[in-house]
């Protein structure tokens, strides 16, 4: 193995399947609510919640509630500490790709 490879450097936030899919999804939406979310990434409500407070919690995401008329509507936003976190995170995977393949 070459010298790329430091696992140390995989965001360990955003590395779980379910955050790696929001980080991932986000990335190209930019925002989506929380039923876009939860359907395109299959998991319950409850599954879904916990993944979004723990990116926001380390400030990858922004969670907007409101209501549209009477309806509950959550929002999830990625910001721009995210967005540098997630490009982060694509480069040490792409290193240690590189590096196992040599």
């Amino acid at each position: 193995m070459g010298d790329g490879f430091d696992i140390e450097s995989i965001d360990e936030v955003i590395h779980g399947r379910v955050r790696l899919g929001i980080m991932a999804f986000l990335s190209g939406a930019d925002s989506a609510d929380f039923g876009t979310l939860k359907a395109r990434l299959q998991v319950t409500d409850g599954n879904l919640s916990v993944h979004l407070r723990k990116l926001e919690e380390a400030g990858y995401v922004e969670v907007i509630k409101s209501f549209v008329g009477r309806k509950p509507l959550t929002q999830a936003k990625i910001t721009k500490e995210g967005r540098a976190a997630f490009g982060r995170y694509l480069q040490a995977m792409t290193a240690l790709v590189e590096d196992a393949s040599q």
